[in-house]
């Protein structure tokens, strides 16, 4: 593995790469560091040299963590089941069109609502239905009167908005921000540093806003290989993993998390990755800087990683 990485760094074929983690069996068995100009969402932090302990921008990676701390949440009795009607846990908008009666929770985990909701646009436009929600006077609103398009579970939908939602439930569910219940439950006991990029409203953001050091990143995914460590419940781990609806490409997707046949996987804009593949008791945490564009570095070096 280590031959095969350092092979491909060596040929400049992972030019994007800020930073990769190996666990195996809970140990770390690699870990490289690069150099490049990086970003907290758009805003230029200049050209950065990449440590263990330089924080990152994790990207959509944050919506498969904001679901893991949903199952926290609902451990803890402070968040509702999947399976209850979404507009039922927002009362304060009951003025909203009763055709989204049937949306639920779950279809919000699976981006399967049904809403009109485009993120083809570059993150820099508020053509993008992710910048549009942020700049809305009330993004929970923004989202919740998009128009239904289809009926809600048929098709799986790339959409921030049902990330955000699910973020604002926990938030709700505890009394506090959703950063700070994340820090308190999840990851100040595991040692994890983490900050949040925050919206105009001041809102940390659920779908896109986590920062972390990759060894962090790691070390969320192996406590998800262990069962959730007491801290989160393993049935929920489970439930998370488990296939809900099947992607273009033929993978599947659970609760905001990508789901091959060996792997798991949670990806976010740039080449950000965190991968388990359970068979081998591993862990792969990738940062990279290769923002709107192919994200090639990742998968170069996942590739090297696995022999693929």
């Amino acid at each position: 593995m280590e031959e095969r990485v350092d092979e491909v760094l060596r040929d400049g074929r992972a030019p994007g790469l800020h930073g990769l983690v190996v666990l195996r069996g809970g140990r770390t068995v690699l870990e490289r560091y690069g150099k490049g100009e990086d970003f907290a969402w758009n805003e230029s932090l200049g050209v950065v040299e990449f440590g263990r302990d330089t924080l990152h921008d994790l990207r959509s990676v944050t919506k498969s963590v904001t679901a893991l701390v949903y199952g926290v949440a609902l451990g803890k009795g402070l968040v509702p089941d999947p399976e209850t009607p979404l507009l039922a846990c927002f009362p304060e908008y009951a003025d909203i069109s009763g055709d989204k009666r049937n949306i639920t929770i779950e279809h919000a985990l699976t981006m399967t609502l049904g809403i009109e909701w485009d993120e083809s646009a570059p993150y820099t436009t508020t053509a993008n239905s992710e910048v549009a929600m942020e700049m809305a006077p009330d993004r929970y609103r923004y989202i919740l009167e998009r128009p239904v398009v289809e009926q809600p579970g048929t098709r799986w939908h790339y959409c921030g908005g049902a990330s955000a939602l699910i973020g604002h439930l926990i938030a709700k569910g505890a009394g506090t921000t959703l950063d700070a219940f994340a820090r308190d439950t999840l990851l100040a006991p595991l040692g994890i540093d983490a900050a949040w990029n925050r919206g105009a409203d001041g809102v940390p953001s659920s779908a896109s806003g986590l920062r972390m050091a990759p060894r962090h990143l790691a070390a969320l995914g192996q406590v998800m290989l262990e069962g959730g460590r007491g801290l989160v419940p393993a049935e929920w781990i489970t439930r998370m993993l488990t296939p809900r609806v099947t992607l273009e490409d033929g993978t599947g997707y659970g609760y905001q998390w990508y789901l091959g046949d060996t792997w798991r996987a949670a990806f976010g804009n740039g080449g950000q990755r965190l991968y388990l593949v359970p068979d081998q008791d591993l862990v792969v945490a990738i940062t990279a800087g290769e923002y709107n564009g192919d994200q090639n570095s990742a998968q170069t070096v996942m590739d090297a990683v696995m022999g693929w």
